[in-house]
């Protein structure tokens, strides 16, 4: 039963953070060159709703003769050229006017809400519009029918390998090419990468755009992976949620796709106990102790980088180990009785999660030094 859980827990905690992942590059990319992204909401909105107007008006335009995957493509296309042109007015009002971005994100934000709810009102609705579907799931051969591994990794629509793709990419780009150096260099110093010729306004201009295209891919995965169709305010704070996932993962690739998972588990938990097929006491046990032995993992693995002898003792981190593989253990040996959660206490949990990162484990990560700041040439 444990191991059926985790599998089916796992692989919708990956579908879930999809979109937060898409959302939190949008910000590293933006961030990394500077500038502060609060309009990673708004991108996200305007890319689901245009990746829906695309497919299904190119679906309607042309009499349905194309496979509905064509479609979807289009769709998908036109919701990142959308929601990087929304980044490009996000980068001119920041860049150029040199107006606050924190307020500029907000414009953002609130003119996709706007919008788009004045669409669906005044066309969507009215006419019925409807959606094409979904992208279909591909499984991976071999790899799929690897154990535990497989369902979780190796079976998931294209957009989630996509976005598999761009976190080693970017990780790699970033932090290990010479993009990456004048990158990080405008977002820390920007006077110092002037002089040596790289030129600030055109790389954040470039990489504020471009972090708005992987909102859009975040927004369109909502609509062509999940529900097919365009929902009202359908990103409910992803955006910033997505905002708090690059803080936690301190601005990196990896680190904000370890961050985004978290989120995602606690959402696809919430879901799978609303089912009401597992012991939510049950489901709740087996969760601490997972967190109970990934937390030794992760102490112990501090300890072996660091090579130092200072820290938890190896003693103690297999002590903590052991504790919960001995909770998992007698987890499945016990018979609990039923305990129901309201839905809406677990609707929340995402929320409560994001909450907590932001007061007590972000306080100490430090962004670029020079984000948020007008560059003003010598």
């Amino acid at each position: 039963m444990t191991s059926i859980l985790l599998v089916s827990l796992m692989s919708l905690a990956i579908i879930k953070a999809a979109p937060l992942i898409y959302g939190a590059l949008c910000g590293l990319m933006s961030e990394r060159s500077g500038v502060v992204n609060i309009g990673i909401e708004g991108m996200m909105l305007t890319g689901a709703f245009m990746a829906f107007m695309g497919s299904a008006l190119f679906s309607k335009w042309t009499g349905g003769v194309f496979n509905p995957n064509v479609s979807l493509v289009v769709g998908l296309l036109v919701g990142i050229i959308s929601a990087a042109l929304v980044a490009g007015l996000h980068a001119i009002l920041s860049i150029h006017y040199k107006i606050d971005q924190v307020i500029s994100g907000t414009v953002i934000n609130l003119l996709a809400v706007g919008l788009t709810n004045y669409v669906a009102n005044a066309y969507i609705d009215p006419t019925h519009l409807s959606g094409v579907g979904v992208f279909p799931v591909w499984k991976i051969p071999l790899l799929s029918k690897i154990p535990i591994l497989g369902p979780i990794f190796f079976e998931h629509q294209p957009m989630i390998y996509l976005m598999f793709a761009l976190v080693l990419f970017l990780q790699y780009a970033i932090f290990n090419t010479p993009w990456g150096l004048r990158l990080r260099s405008v977002g820390e110093y920007p006077q110092a990468a002037d002089s040596v010729g790289i030129n600030v306004i055109k790389t954040r201009y470039l990489n504020v755009i471009l972090g708005g295209a992987l909102a859009g891919l975040g927004g369109a995965i909502m609509v062509l992976e999940s529900v097919g169709r365009f929902q009202k305010l359908m990103t409910s704070g992803r955006g910033f949620i997505a905002l708090a996932v690059m803080i936690f993962g301190r601005w990196s690739p990896i680190g904000a796709f370890g961050a985004a998972i978290l989120f995602g588990f606690s959402e696809a938990l919430g879901v799978r106990l609303q089912f009401g097929d597992i012991n939510h006491l049950y489901a709740l046990v087996v969760v601490a102790a997972l967190a109970v032995i990934l937390t030794s993992i992760v102490w112990g693995i501090n300890r072996l980088r660091n090579r130092s002898t200072k820290g938890k003792s190896p003693f103690l981190i297999g002590g903590i180990f052991t504790l919960g593989l001995t909770i998992l253990y007698l987890a499945n040996q016990v018979e609990f009785p039923k305990v129901s959660v309201p839905i809406e206490f677990l609707g929340l949990l995402p929320y409560v999660l994001t909450i907590i990162v932001l007061t007590g484990l972000v306080k100490r990560a430090v962004g670029p030094a020079a984000v948020g700041k007008p560059y003003e040439k010598q």
